[in-house]
């Protein structure tokens, strides 16, 4: 049975390898901006329930007068264009849609031309990089877009909405592109001085909430620009035709030159069935109910029904409890997901910090009433240097060369207002004699707080 609600995310995300660390090393503190935003918006795919994500790329091998799929069962590609072979993106094919669009879109004369085995552009890798680094599982389907006209790209997005509703499964979106490509001297595209008001009216009508706006943007400003996102976002457009909307620009930087716009288009719109099963999860309250659960009882709580959320991420987490004077009493945590999912990891590491931090005693009963906790929720780690670290915004890890010692501190810790500061007490928790050659990390937190959590104390994690 067809059902409108089908589609519960769509959104914009740019797609420049250099966003990834393994390829773009140093130069990724230029686009810091854009990876955090799609580390959120992942959070906010998830969070919507969506097993599907269909993705539209400019970057696939494009026909003139068809649109194009990946239709392998398989969806494979790696970053070895890019000096990156090692980083390989992997993601089976969600079969029956595509079916079911290729169905829908010959029932309106368009052709969806297969292209075999091939691996997937960068255009599609890399929003599903970072969609896979920050938990999102499931299954694909990737388009490429033709060189029809506009009307006929929003059609096309009108015909993978009715597969979607048929199917009645939980989709999302993500048209990939980038911007102007021309709005400094040293853009790739060269430089046009009014290349800006191509991003300037696409940015405008998101915040805005005006989305269809960007459908009535002048071709002529679009051949200025050298965009390449233009027919991915009406596509996308076309896709969630009467949903409503709830746009949101995450973020949006031009640091090479080149626009790159992370948004959301729809809010998480389930079906009713879904949103009368699914539970908003307060993660410090979880954490609480998990110590005073097992502190009392000796059992350990399970992921509640319904938290899909939690059910389908997996990340490493850190758990912090405090006394309501400001006192650390626990902090125990992971720097890469251990339990099969976020909520499984987080209520271990509740316990874990309550009952196993060696610096302090087992929390008993009588204590719970005092207590206040956090939980802060890990990026995956990347590599960095030393001057690529800010203690306000990133967390760090250090290692020394033999890779036998690690330690860890939490990014945005009251007294901690330096690099240097952060990296001697993450080493010093490891165990490393100063002085020592060290390798180091750094990573982005989520952090949730509960609200009497004091903010001003230095608890040296």
């Amino acid at each position: 049975m067809a059902n409108a609600s089908a589609i519960v995310f769509s959104g914009i995300a740019p797609h420049p390898p250099i966003m990834v660390p393994e390829v773009g090393g140093e130069a990724c503190v230029a686009v810091a901006s854009s990876i955090q935003a799609m580390a959120e918006l992942t959070r906010r795919v998830i969070q919507s329930g969506a097993e599907t994500v269909v993705i539209i790329s400019p970057h696939a091998p494009l026909d003139a007068r068809a649109f194009v799929a990946y239709n392998a069962s398989q969806l494979s590609g790696d970053f070895a264009n890019f000096r990156a072979p090692d980083v390989e993106i992997n993601f089976p094919q969600a079969e029956d849609l595509l079916t079911a669009i290729s169905e829908s879109c010959a029932a309106e004369s368009y052709e969806v031309l297969p292209l075999g085995n091939v691996p997937l552009d960068h255009g599609t890798l890399v929003p599903l990089y970072f969609l896979a680094r920050n938990g999102w599982q499931g299954s694909v389907v990737a388009f490429g877009y033709s060189f029809l006209s506009n009307d006929d790209h929003l059609k096309f997005g009108n015909c993978i909405r009715a597969a979607i509703e048929n199917i009645g499964r939980p989709v999302a979106i993500i048209a990939s592109g980038d911007l102007s490509h021309r709005l400094q001297p040293d853009a790739p595209a060269g430089f046009e001085p009014n290349a800006h008001q191509f991003d300037d009216a696409v940015v405008a009508a998101i915040r805005d909430n005006q989305p269809a706006q960007i459908v009535n943007i002048d071709h002529a400003l679009r051949r200025t620009a050298g965009e390449c996102g233009y027919r991915s976002m009406l596509v996308a457009l076309g896709a969630i035709g009467t949903a409503p909307v709830a746009c949101e620009v995450l973020s949006y930087e031009a640091p090479f030159g080149v626009g790159y716009l992370v948004a959301q288009l729809t809010n998480g719109v389930a079906t009713n069935e879904t949103r009368a099963a699914e539970t908003v999860v307060d993660l410090p309250q979880l954490a609480r109910r998990a110590v005073e659960t097992f502190t009392r009882t000796g059992t350990e709580i399970s992921v509640p029904d319904g938290a899909t959320d939690l059910k389908s991420m997996r990340a490493a987490c850190f758990v912090s409890i405090k006394t309501t004077g400001g006192d650390l009493r626990g902090c125990v945590g992971t720097i890469e997901p251990v339990g099969a999912n976020l909520g499984e990891e987080l209520i271990a590491n509740a316990i874990s910090a309550a009952t196993r931090d060696p610096r302090f005693r087992p929390i008993e009963a009588d204590e719970l009433d005092s207590l206040r906790y956090s939980v802060d929720i890990i990026s995956s780690p990347e590599p960095a240097k030393f001057e690529d670290l800010d203690p306000k915004v990133y967390g760090v890890i250090v290692e020394d060369e033999a890779g036998s010692r690690r330690g860890l501190l939490l990014p945005d810790i009251a007294g901690v207002e330096t690099a240097r500061q952060q990296v001697d007490i993450a080493a010093q928790k490891a165990g490393i004699s100063p002085g020592a050659k060290l390798k180091l990390s750094r990573f982005r937190v989520d952090r949730f707080r509960e609200k009497l959590l004091s903010d001003n104390v230095s608890d040296k994690l």
